[in-house]
């Protein structure tokens, strides 16, 4: 019984992340009209943040349990899967153009918050306390930032640009509305991430397979499930701003923001992930640099061979 139980719990999950993730677009698109600000800024910090929310909730209770592979298996785990999986598949329905403004600072912040986590973990063997708040630090100065810089950008922009870009953008709904679709659909997208992530580490259980690998692969997916919709979504739906911000904002989101909090609640271990793991990470991050230069795009076969790498180091995971 438990197992059919689990089973319809991963199939409601999967179709609560697919309309969560429409109501969010919706929503966030609405809200980004009614700022003036662009939907890449939307994309980088409210729906980032947002569809990275279970990720903040997986690995601050893992560190609390003591389960620091988990942890921050979590958060290397759900940055490979965000650029190798979640972008590899959009681009391949849809090539993903590259806006200028993510290679101004975003990319590379990503990039830099990547290296500082390696760094962290080789000598520590985990993320302590100041370190945390290093990473804490840096968010809440990159929030503050994106928005003020997006709205500048929006000012800048010529009244031909701005009516083009509401065009493209869609119907602005009332903001009652625009909020209700952000919060319904975060909602929907963490309980169904939840259903999806408990009936899969169910699975993971019954096979015996071990925290770090069960952080790097399945709890890494389940919580990604969010940006993993929201991003293929948006890819369908033409929203590609949407579609490559989300993923770029929740990679920072994921090592500034949940490695800066969970550590201050408690000083994370982690000796379970490798330094395959952590290369890995910095490879694919290093990768999307040369991918987006490359025609300001990611296309076709860019995201083919993202997709490759992130099968072929899912199998390695399971093979060791």
């Amino acid at each position: 019984m438990e197992y059919v139980l689990q089973t319809a719990g991963g199939i409601a999950g999967i179709a609560l992340l697919y309309y969560g993730a429409e109501f969010l677009i919706k929503g966030g698109v609405s809200i980004a009209l009614k700022l003036k600000i662009s939907a890449l800024v939307i994309g980088l910090t409210l729906v980032a943040f947002g569809t990275s929310f279970p990720e903040l909730v997986v690995s601050v209770n893992a560190t609390l349990k003591g389960a620091g592979d988990i942890s921050i298996g979590n958060v290397v785990g759900s940055n490979i899967c965000n650029i190798a999986l979640i972008l590899g598949l959009s681009a391949l329905i849809s090539p993903l153009p590259v806006h200028k403004q993510l290679l101004k600072l975003d990319v590379w912040l990503m990039l830099g918050a990547s290296v500082l986590l390696a760094v962290f973990h080789y000598f520590y063997q985990g993320v302590t306390r100041w370190q945390g708040g290093v990473f804490f630090a840096g968010i809440l100065t990159y929030t503050v930032w994106s928005i003020f810089a997006g709205r500048k950008a929006e000012q800048n922009k010529s009244e031909a640009e701005k009516a083009a870009d509401n065009d493209e953008l869609g119907k602005e709904l009332p903001l009652i509305l625009s909020i209700i679709f952000v919060i319904g659909g975060l909602a929907a997208l963490m309980f169904g991430g939840k259903l999806f992530v408990n009936a899969a580490v169910f699975a993971a259980l019954k096979l015996g397979v071990s925290d770090a690998v069960i952080g790097l692969t399945i709890v890494a997916l389940g919580t990604s499930l969010p940006e993993l919709a929201t991003s293929v979504v948006a890819a369908i739906k033409g929203e590609q701003d949407i579609a490559i911000g989300n993923v770029v904002g929740s990679n920072i989101f994921n090592v500034l923001c949940i490695l800066g909090i969970a550590p201050l609640i408690s000083p994370i271990r982690s000796a379970g992930i490798s330094p395959i793991d952590m290369l890995v990470m910095l490879g694919v991050s290093v990768l999307l640099v040369p991918i987006m230069l490359t025609g300001m795009k990611i296309s076709r076969k860019e995201g083919g061979l993202l997709l490759l790498i992130y099968i072929g180091y899912t199998y390695y995971l399971f093979v060791k």
